[in-house]
């Protein structure tokens, strides 16, 4: 089970600086504006060998306080359902509001772990008044300073305490996440793919509200697919569900070994579909893009070399990506998309004999030395791969830290050109000998 902390509470009581802390950086953005996060922010996290996803519920901007209060009030039921940790934050600043109190009775009710987090406490006259937050009734309640970052250490000890260890058992056959924006195509697909109407499709954004697993044996394949709910944006959502989807599909990414981010080719590749493979791509899953309503598209002669070309720009430095252009309407390619992903599965679980990784590295620090640090030369003097489900490794060196950015890129670069790994992400650790 995939160990999600969400994060609820009223606007502009901090929640967003938060997610920075836990993320480890500054992802969100944050003002002292009420309802600066318009999109949902999604990262993860790592504390006492616990890896988590934190959903960062945003500020709700509407005209009305009714609607803006009865989206608070979904999301806090919704992460009572579907979360593993809730943090509630609260403000010193304005005490505890009718809405805090209501939030506070539901969540007591609850059997999920939940944290009371009051937040800008940061001289002792707030820490005196931030007293008055015991009466919520929480035994797990914290004092803080979201930009400071006092006390950010305790919620995170909290936090990791009922959490799952990281677990990432081999699975008997792959994993597929059908990923993607609304109405991009993603049940069609598994449909014609399974040659049978087994999700609802209509011209509805939206439509899938939960993640769906189907078995496709045929054809000598073997494997499990995911449908999952599509992921808008937060200004695109007109219905609470919306936190809903989101959870189950950052669960079903979880899930899997690979994803099939599907894009719709009359809009091209845009900033949601960036976000969702930015949270592919920190977890260590497998990737490819197929462009869907290809039929669509008036083509030329490069029309599909171009496309493929903006598409990479777009997704720079990680461009080693299975492109493929689709019509589910058509029945195009689509069994193309799943072999590719087979085939990104297969490269993602590959396993690189230390000799033959040992050797490569030397030659390529013959062909490009790192430049040295302080008159020192930085030598890397012995890698191997790391025993976990994705390519990893890590390269022992005389100066872990001082290895620049650019070449761990050179490093990795050479890594996929004399070994088969398109499609799966690639984490490279140096270590001190």
């Amino acid at each position: 089970m995939a160990n999600i902390v969400a994060i609820v509470g009223r606007p502009n009581v901090g929640k967003s600086t938060l997610f920075n802390r836990l993320v480890g950086q500054r992802q969100a953005i944050t003002d002292n504006i009420s309802g600066v996060t318009r999109d949902r922010q999604y990262g993860s996290g790592f504390w006492n060998g616990k890896t988590f996803t934190v959903i960062d519920t945003g500020g709700f901007v509407q005209h009305s306080d009714d609607i803006f209060e009865a989206a608070i009030r979904e999301q806090v039921d919704i992460a009572i359902e579907e979360a593993t940790v809730i943090i509630f934050m609260t403000d010193v600043m304005t005490g505890i509001t009718d809405l805090d109190a209501e939030i506070a009775d539901k969540l007591r009710k609850s059997s999920k772990q939940v944290l009371l987090v009051v937040n800008k406490v940061d001289n002792p006259e707030r820490q005196l008044a931030a007293n008055e937050f015991w009466g919520l009734g929480f035994t797990e309640t914290f004092f803080m300073s979201a930009i400071s970052g006092s006390g950010s250490g305790e919620i995170m000890d909290a936090v990791a305490k009922d959490l799952s260890p990281e677990e990432e058992p081999q699975p008997d056959i792959p994993k597929i996440a059908v990923i993607g924006r609304p109405n991009v195509g993603k049940s069609s697909f598994i449909n014609a793919l399974m040659g049978e109407t087994r999700h609802i499709v209509t011209d509805i954004a939206g439509t899938t509200r939960d993640s769906i697993h189907t078995r496709y044996t045929k054809f000598g394949k073997d494997f499990l697919i995911i449908d999952t709910a599509g992921m808008r944006k937060k200004k695109m959502v007109e219905e609470n569900l919306e936190f809903y989807s989101v959870i189950r599909t950052v669960k079903a990414i979880e899930e899997s070994d690979v994803c099939v981010l599907m894009l719709d080719a009359t809009s091209g590749l845009e900033s949601q579909d960036l976000s969702i493979l930015q949270l592919v791509l920190r977890r260590s899953k497998g990737i490819v893009v197929a462009v869907n309503k290809w039929d669509l598209i008036e083509k030329e002669t490069n029309t599909a070399r171009d496309f493929e070309q903006v598409i990479r720009q777009k997704m720079a430095p990680f461009t080693d990506v299975p492109i493929l252009f689709i019509s589910v309407h058509d029945k195009q390619r689509i069994y193309k998309a799943i072999e590719s992903a087979l085939q990104v599965a297969e490269n993602r679980a590959r396993k690189i004999p230390t000799a033959e990784l040992n050797e490569l590295i030397e030659s390529a620090i013959q062909k490009q030395p790192h430049p040295s640090f302080r008159g020192h030369p930085i030598k890397i003097k012995y890698s191997t791969q790391l025993p976990v489900p994705y390519p990893a490794f890590a390269m022992f060196c005389n100066y872990p830290e001082e290895i620049k950015t650019n070449y761990r890129n050179f490093l990795e670069n050479q890594i996929r050109e004399a070994f088969e790994f398109t499609g799966s992400p690639i984490r490279i650790y140096f270590r001190q000998k």
